[in-house]
């Protein structure tokens, strides 16, 4: 669980500084938006109050630490569960980038009132209205990565027999 507890940490560390910067250093929630590598990547501010692409937003706090509540539920049980399953080294690994970028979402919604989105990729000719941030790729590979793992090989017993050992005949 070491491997878990590291990997989720260094996406929280990685998440929060990234949006420290982006909000106070560079002041993107005043500026409102910078070109970077136009179209390719470019930081917009959005504070989103909800979960992907805005859903469940509610200005009412209510919603904020209902959202809170979800994710430190679904942290907790993908904890225990890698814990319990003893799942293999991609599935841990999966499992602390779903858990750190959980957690820096978490972090926003306490501190800011709703997440710091800020990464933006268009294509020439189309304008993603949607930003993003680091905490959310983490999300997303983990549960990629937790959902597509190799299932684990059942140990053997000494004396076990499979359906494809022949069978004794005498």
């Amino acid at each position: 669980m070491r491997l878990v507890a590291w990997v989720a940490g260094a996406i929280v560390l990685i998440d929060q500084v990234l949006k420290y910067w982006v909000v106070h250093v560079l002041e993107l929630d005043r500026v409102r938006a910078i070109d970077l590598l136009p179209p390719w990547l470019n930081l917009r501010m959005a504070w989103n109050e909800g979960v992907n692409f805005g859903l469940l937003s509610s200005e009412k706090d209510f919603m904020r630490w209902v959202l809170i509540a979800v994710a430190v539920v679904i942290c907790l049980w993908v904890w225990f569960w890698l814990k319990r399953s003893a799942q293999g080294r991609i599935a841990k690994i999966a499992g602390g980038l779903l858990i750190g970028g959980a957690i820096g979402n978490v972090i926003d919604r306490i501190y800011f009132g709703a997440v710091a989105d800020f990464l933006n990729m268009s294509l020439p000719g189309w304008q993603n209205p949607y930003s993003f941030n680091v905490a959310d790729i983490a999300i997303f590979a983990g549960a990629i990565g937790l959902i597509l793992m190799p299932a684990k090989d059942k140990a053997e017993k000494p004396g076990d027999k499979t359906r494809d050992e022949p069978r004794n005949s005498r």
